[in-house]
């Protein structure tokens, strides 16, 4: 009883954690960031953490930086938004499968694409992925330990560095969230 105790009580935090963090970014909604950052570097550091609790799956995440120009962003909640992405890559993808990070440009427009290798997310759940709470299957988010609040933060910290999220899916194929 013990450990199933503990592990609500984390689910909890984790919980708690994510609703204050999304405070803490819809207060800053209308303040758009003013330092200049380099993107490469916080993708690498994100990465190196992943890989890290990764262990003996680490190969599985891939990068592929091309040179972009500084943006103005708040390293703090970009990194915030990498973890979210990354991390749900790796939650939902198949075992053993790629996931792609890839950065460039495009139109004279920075573009960060997280892709994965998963199940892929039916048509009709897209558009309502990046609202709190939603999730597409209650049980198998559930057992990968979600909040619900993960896509909602990166939506949050998009609109703040006025990016936009697009998610293109195919069932039984895969999922590809562009910024």
């Amino acid at each position: 009883f013990l450990g199933i105790m503990t592990g609500e009580a984390k689910r909890m935090q984790q919980l708690v954690d994510d609703l204050i963090s999304l405070s803490r970014i819809e207060a800053d909604r209308f303040s758009v960031p003013q330092a200049r950052l380099a993107l490469s570097p916080v993708i690498e550091e994100v990465a190196g953490v992943i890989r890290a609790g990764l262990r003996d799956d680490a190969d599985r995440l891939a990068l592929d930086l091309s040179a972009a120009p500084l943006i103005q962003g708040d390293r703090v909640q970009i990194a915030q938004m990498l973890h979210n992405l990354i991390g749900n890559a790796i939650k939902y993808a198949r075992p053993g499968t790629a996931i792609q990070v890839s950065l460039g440009t495009q139109n004279d427009r920075v573009v960060l694409k997280v892709a994965d290798e998963g199940e892929g997310i039916p048509p009709e759940h897209l558009p309502r992925l990046t609202e709190r709470f939603y999730r597409v299957n209650v049980e198998s988010s559930r057992s990968k330990k979600g909040t619900g609040l993960g896509l909602a933060i990166v939506k949050h910290i998009l609109t703040r560095h006025r990016a936009r999220l697009i998610i293109r899916s195919e069932v039984g194929q895969g999922s590809t969230f562009t910024v």
